[in-house]
């Protein structure tokens, strides 16, 4: 209202765009407003059914991301008594409490393997997202050991470290559901020559420490190098009991080699 007020003193030519002006603001019936349906005519038809088909194209995506990875992975994962990465999150937060998922299609026909297929990344083998513990709006991420057994690839790494930056900016806690195999050694070429490499993920743990941002992890499996510096570089780490390991480098196999 205020705004139309100034506009009618400098409209020189009396009072009518002042009406003009409240009634729009006000949302009453102007001249200018169409009185008939809009009758959709072959072009708009057509791009209608192309959105809805690729709106169907979209959600399929993020249920195949959902889903993890392969079902023989998935049952292997059960078989061990563990429960899967949305579960872990899903009993993590609040009762009721939303979940904003960051990157939900992070990876998604990303990678080939070596023979040129592609290879299924699930939500780039993490899932982040904001939800709230104990009344308290945390930043979580959650490794997924049903994607090559937890590894980071590339897009992996900038994901973890995006859901930091985030994180960092709003001050929220974070949370580590850690259960990885550390970095993916066939890709590990790839994963540090970046500003954005994997050793930036312990740099932004450290740093946001010395912030007062709060850093907790939890290990719920096998975590191997990269898979076991995040819960030590946390402030504080909860391992479960006759499940959850964290070591740098495979157990000695007793082989000697003279080469």
């Amino acid at each position: 209202m205020l705004r139309a007020a100034r506009l009618a003193r400098r409209w020189p030519f009396g009072g009518s765009w002042a009406r003009v002006c409240c009634r729009a603001y006000h949302g009453e019936e102007r001249a200018d407003q169409i009185g008939t349906p809009l009758q959709p005519n072959d072009k708009v038809r057509r791009n209608t059914e192309e959105m809805k088909r690729l709106v169907q194209d979209l959600r399929h995506m993020v249920k195949t991301n959902e889903a993890g990875g392969s079902e023989r992975d998935r049952e292997r994962h059960l078989s061990q008594g563990k429960l899967l990465v949305r579960e872990r999150i899903n009993l993590l937060l609040d009762p009721g409490s939303p979940f904003l998922e960051l990157s939900q299609l992070a990876g998604h026909e990303l990678y080939e393997d070596d023979s040129g297929q592609p290879v299924h990344v699930a939500a780039g083998g993490i899932v982040t997202g904001v939800g709230r513990v104990s009344g308290v709006e945390c930043m979580v991420v959650a490794n997924d050991a049903t994607v090559t057994a937890g590894t980071y690839y590339p897009i992996t790494v900038k994901k973890h470290i995006r859901a930091q930056e985030i994180a960092r900016e709003n001050r929220l806690p974070c949370i580590y559901l850690v259960d990885s195999g550390g970095a993916m050694l066939r890709r590990q070429k790839d994963v540090f020559p970046d500003r954005d490499h994997f050793g930036r993920i312990f740099y932004n743990q450290a740093t946001m420490s010395s912030l007062g941002i709060p850093q907790v992890a939890v290990v719920l499996g096998s975590c191997t190098a990269g898979g076991a510096y995040v819960p030590a570089m946390a402030d504080e780490s909860i391992i479960v009991g006759n499940r959850g390991t964290i070591f740098l480098a495979g157990p000695s196999t007793g082989q000697i080699s003279n080469q």
